[in-house]
């Protein structure tokens, strides 16, 4: 039987390891499964050509992405929404939800595209649910009916820090593959007009469904973490509304691509924690996007120093207590958007 409570309050309750599927169809004929704790499928009598996944808690202390699911699973579940497309919604972490951290053990976004069996291997419950994590989408995708079909990924986060851009989505690598101008117009419809480009392939969830299952999916930043029930829930309205048009249009309305609408950055390097003598020479309370001046010190690793190399070189997602190995920093520097290939 399907859980009768908020799904989101049972998860929390149940963890980990509930992985027998349950399933019900709505009285609109949608079919409800759900396949484990956070995991639930939602699969219309008469489903269009698109395959959407909507991750959330990842990180366990982004409240607000977890709001914002709970609330369309909850409408689906009572009719209120009706998708038209299949839907996958996942609640990655619920252990780390249940403490409010960002992880219980491990960061679990570098555990994916099978970064959780690398080194010690499966040797913690983020790395066991990365792993079930990433067989669940390969049965969401597998699943699908024959034919050309539109395959998306979103996973949502909160930031830790303040950031110039508010808003902003990491675009994966894409392995030569042009960027696609409609996937940008439905960012920005959410509210996301700021582009990352990140530069080769990581251990992301975004990243993990473009390499493995060619999914347009991108690695979505709203805002900074906020406590459950302290999030500002109209802000994100775009957000909403377009993720809500997604799951019952065939098309979303968008509006025309422009270049002039996008704040379009890329990576210009990646800066690891190599040693435990590692300091970054800026504050905490930097804000992601702070630009520096060329020869500025950004970072020490030990007796390595890491200065800007050029002007407008800027920094996101800095943290100095990352795990040794594992990226401290990224830098970035501001393209125009016509100088990159758009399809």
């Amino acid at each position: 039987m399907l859980p009768t409570e908020n799904f989101l309050s049972w998860t929390r309750k149940n963890e980990w390891g509930t992985s027998s599927t349950s399933s019900e169809i709505l009285s609109n004929g949608v079919k409800v499964e759900v396949w484990d704790s956070g995991v639930i499928a939602f699969t219309p009598e008469q489903a269009n050509q698109r395959d959407l996944v909507l991750s959330s808690a990842v990180h366990g202390d982004e409240t607000a992405p977890i709001e914002i699911c709970d609330q369309l699973i909850e409408a689906i579940r009572a009719g209120e929404l009706v998708p038209q497309c299949r839907v996958l919604f996942l609640f990655a972490n619920p252990a780390a939800i249940n403490v409010g951290r960002r992880f219980v053990e491990e960061n679990m976004n570098r555990l994916f595209n099978g970064g959780h069996s690398q080194g010690e291997g499966l040797v913690n419950k983020e790395r066991v649910r990365a792993k079930q994590i990433e067989s669940y989408v390969a049965k969401f995708f597998d699943e699908a009916p024959t034919g050309e079909r539109e395959r998306l990924h979103y996973d949502l986060h909160t930031a830790i820090r303040d950031s110039k851009h508010e808003k902003f989505a990491v675009y994966p690598f894409t392995h030569g593959k042009p960027y696609k101008k409609r996937q940008l117009q439905l960012l920005h419809a959410m509210g996301v007009p700021v582009i990352l480009l990140n530069d080769g392939p990581t251990t992301t969830f975004s990243y993990h469904s473009v390499k493995h299952h060619g999914a347009d999916a991108f690695t979505v930043e709203l805002g900074k973490v906020k406590p459950f029930g302290q999030n500002d829930m109209k802000s994100f309205a775009p957000t909403i509304k377009t993720l809500k048009a997604l799951l019952t249009e065939k098309e979303p309305e968008l509006a025309p691509f422009s270049p002039q609408d996008f704040s379009i950055f890329q990576v210009l390097r990646s800066i690891n924690r190599t040693v435990e003598d590692f300091e970054l020479n800026f504050s905490d309370s930097l804000a992601n996007f702070t630009p520096f001046e060329e020869g500025e010190l950004l970072a020490r690793d030990g007796e390595k120093e890491y200065r800007a190399q050029c002007d407008g070189e800027a920094v996101i997602f800095p943290n100095a207590k990352v795990a040794l190995g594992q990226r401290a920093l990224l830098t970035v520097v501001s393209k125009p958007a016509e100088s990159f290939d758009l399809v």
